[in-house]
């Protein structure tokens, strides 16, 4: 909790969200998350991380490959990153919310020095209104583009800045028990403290446009969990996704802590 007194949410949303499954970042998207944040302002903080850099550049640039792919998405990224920045800034000035940006590495998270440089950046930028967006620094690591797709890095960050809730957006209602995915009839795990149950119901699929799975957001959980923090799972491809959950008028998996 921040010390304004309002809860402090730690927002991750991935590649599939901010494209709403398509091959185009969608602005509309951005202005749904905008439109939800506004509303929710006065009795919540956030800091989100972001992907999208990436599909971003896509859209309108083709690089020639030197033979190594993750060099040609690390370029990308450089190429995306502003652009995607810029189309946040728009949508959500356009509602009066201040924006910033913030590039990060792992290795940031494994000095001391850093993680305090972290924690006092952000919380001089949330208490002035800011809403910082974080992104891995694809430039310079290839940790986030080969393997979670921004989860282990929100989970990270959250731990870190000790947030009172991680939300992640994905393009399901949560996490399926696997049996229901097997007989095509989704059921969604509601709540539950139990890691271990949810690796192993977890399927360990790789979408088209994102880098992570499932997998990835519940070893993502876990390190909430260890730092006291409870994580919600939710579909980021519906229309006004937090304050449903938040509402309690939408399905969605609860991870509690122990």
């Amino acid at each position: 909790m921040g010390k304004s007194g309002k809860k402090r949410i730690l927002l991750k949303i991935g590649t599939n969200v901010l494209t709403k499954e398509t091959d185009n970042i969608s602005r509309g998207k951005i202005e749904d998350i905008a439109k939800q944040i506004a509303y929710l302002k006065d009795d919540y903080q956030f800091v989100i991380v972001s992907s999208g850099a990436i599909a971003v550049a896509k859209q309108f640039v083709k690089l020639e490959s030197n033979g190594k792919e993750i060099n040609v998405k690390q370029a990308l990224a450089s190429i995306g990153q502003p652009h995607l920045m810029r189309i946040y800034q728009e949508s959500f000035r356009e509602l009066g919310l201040l924006t910033s940006q913030c590039l990060l590495s792992y290795s940031d998270f494994e000095k001391e020095q850093s993680k305090l440089n972290i924690v006092n950046t952000i919380n001089v930028l949330v208490e002035n209104n800011y809403i910082p967006i974080i992104n891995e620094n694809d430039t310079v690591a290839t940790d986030e583009i080969k393997f979670g797709d921004n989860d282990k890095l929100s989970a990270l960050t959250a731990a870190l800045l000790n947030v009172d809730l991680l939300i992640i957006a994905t393009n399901t209602n949560g996490i399926y028990t696997k049996e229901s995915i097997h007989h095509n009839n989704v059921k969604t795990i509601l709540e539950t403290a139990d890691i271990q149950l949810l690796k192993g119901e977890a399927e360990k699929s790789v979408s088209l446009r994102g880098t992570g799975g499932m997998t990835t957001k519940i070893e993502a959980a876990e390190i909430a969990q260890n730092a006291n923090i409870e994580t919600w799972i939710l579909n980021g491809l519906n229309d006004n996704f937090m304050l449903d959950a938040i509402q309690h008028k939408s399905v969605f998996t609860k991870i509690t802590k122990k």
